[in-house]
């Protein structure tokens, strides 16, 4: 099962030992690793990200669930760039994109406080066991939710919604005076501008979820044809 993992530990060292961990479940095929970040909140409460997989399936982690999960623990006080990140290309975190509860970056950003240290990656794995283990005897505290399916219709309804209200508005367009033709056209315009960004952006949504989910076929593919490391 495809899962996003966070670790939250108390600090950089613990991270990276996490981190090395998950490599290791990785290459002896009790997990698989797609992606990974280690992100740092500080004493204000900025997240700062520490070091982050760019050379994995999910690449650069823009627009992908991971991507946006990294942002949201950012919390309301945002997100700050660290010398390791590179760049997300500006990309705004957004909770739909993330195909986790709220509820979830709740949780995580509780734990989560000033001075501590999260290791977030997107995962598969059959049974917690191996990453509990390992994460619990380095001082993590694990959060695990499993990704949501991402489908064209899953905004459907709003979208019917609001054409609804626009088709309301153009036959009372049709049928005002003059003086009010002007101030419904305007309204027209907004929310049809409105729509077409909504529908964009489940298309935009949908793509890179199938970008991403071709991209992790062909990691567990070619795990199942390299021979399996042996576990130590």
């Amino acid at each position: 099962m495809d899962r996003m993992l966070v670790v939250v530990f108390d600090n950089e060292s613990q991270a990276y030992q996490g981190k090395q961990a998950l490599q290791e479940l990785d290459t002896e095929g009790s997990i698989s690793l797609y992606g990974y970040s280690v992100v740092a909140k500080g004493a204000d409460g900025k997240a700062t990200i520490k070091e982050k997989d760019d050379v994995g399936p999910l690449g650069t982690l823009i627009g992908t669930s991971l991507g946006s999960l990294i942002g949201l623990i950012g919390g309301p006080a945002g997100l700050v760039m660290g010398a390791a990140s590179g760049a997300l290309g500006g990309a705004s975190a957004d909770l739909d994109n993330s195909r986790i509860g709220a509820d979830f970056v709740d949780d995580v950003n509780k734990t989560l406080s000033p001075n501590k240290v999260a290791l977030v990656a997107e995962i598969k794995e059959e049974w917690t066991t191996p990453v509990d283990t390992r994460m619990e005897a380095i001082g993590g505290t694990v959060f695990r939710r499993a990704l949501s399916e991402v489908t064209p219709d899953v905004n459907k309804e709003d979208v019917n919604a609001m054409k609804a209200d626009l088709n309301q508005m153009k036959e009372e367009h049709s049928n005002a005076r003059a003086d009010r033709k002007a101030s419904l056209q305007d309204k027209i315009n907004q929310l049809d501008s409105k729509i077409q960004n909504f529908m964009q952006r489940d298309q935009e949504r949908t793509q890179a979820a199938e970008r991403a989910a071709q991209a992790k076929m062909k990691v567990l593919k070619e795990k199942v044809s390299a021979p399996r490391a042996k576990a130590s």
